[in-house]
């Protein structure tokens, strides 16, 4: 595969774009194919059965493009769907949460780690198990957060009903006096001031926040680079698309691209 393909992105939704925008800052000459599945948002109350059907569809729709490798953008669906589309591609398929796990071992003090992220990734219980295959004396607590997807995906953020929620959440795993905190689903780092704020002047407690955003774009450039596939010059040409309203995507994406946002188009799947 030329190192001129582009890489390929999908979330359940608009989440995703925190991952897209981390990957396109550190990796500026890359081009960038997100497919939003807005349409059958949210994956973390589905069945892991219907994730993994959805995730398939998705790959199958971006494979019309030449990539050279696919990031799973979704906590949820990299829980469940790596093997089934490795199955389906030749080029490498990367999930959110193996990078996320491998970040929090390195960033933890005392090995006591809290986990945030939606119902399916939790009741998965794949963070967990990636840290401690990393790490066997961790102590791991994990909290699904439901209420912050749609907290974000309506822009509430910075107010006084986030900082609220966003309290009453963290305050059981605050007790645990952990030292590092996953941010287990790609809506969360949208919230990392506000987390960071509560934890420091509410709380009182030092705590690294972990943004698998970041992680998997250590991950996915190193691969690049393994396969001497990054590109170092050029302008890249990003393609956006949704599965629901390509207009609301656009609208509410902004937020997460930070900036101006290109045109989304509308596919169905």
């Amino acid at each position: 595969m030329k190192g001129g393909a582009a890489i390929g992105i999908f979330d359940s939704g608009i989440g995703g774009l925190t991952v897209a925008r981390e990957i396109a800052a550190r990796l500026p000459h890359e081009t960038l194919i997100y497919l939003g599945d807005t349409a059958r948002l949210p994956y973390g109350s589905k069945s892991a059965e219907t994730v993994i059907k959805y995730a398939v569809r998705n790959v199958s729709f971006l494979k019309k493009h030449e990539l050279k490798a696919i990031v799973v953008a979704c906590n949820t669906a990299s829980a469940v769907v790596l093997p089934a589309l490795r199955e389906i591609v030749d080029i490498p398929v990367l999930g959110v949460i193996e990078p996320g796990a491998q970040a929090a071992v390195a960033a933890t003090r005392d090995g006591t780690i809290g986990i945030i992220g939606q119902p399916g990734t939790i009741r998965s219980g794949r963070y967990e198990t990636a840290v401690l295959q990393r790490l066997p004396n961790a102590t791991v607590y994990s909290l699904a957060t439901p209420l912050l997807v749609p907290l974000a995906e309506e822009g509430w953020l910075g107010t006084e009903v986030s900082r609220l929620v966003l309290k009453e959440y963290l305050a059981p795993l605050m007790e645990r006096e952990i030292d590092t905190l996953v941010l287990g689903c790609t809506h969360y780092p949208l919230f990392k001031p506000e987390i960071a704020k509560l934890c420091a002047d509410t709380f009182k407690l030092d705590v690294v926040l972990v943004d698998s955003a970041v992680s998997i774009t250590t991950e996915l450039e190193q691969h690049l680079a393994m396969l001497v596939q990054l590109n170092e010059t050029g302008a890249p040409r990003h393609r956006f698309f949704a599965t629901d309203s390509a207009e609301t995507f656009r609208q509410v994406g902004a937020a997460f691209w930070g900036g101006e946002f290109p045109q989304v188009l509308h596919i169905d799947l």
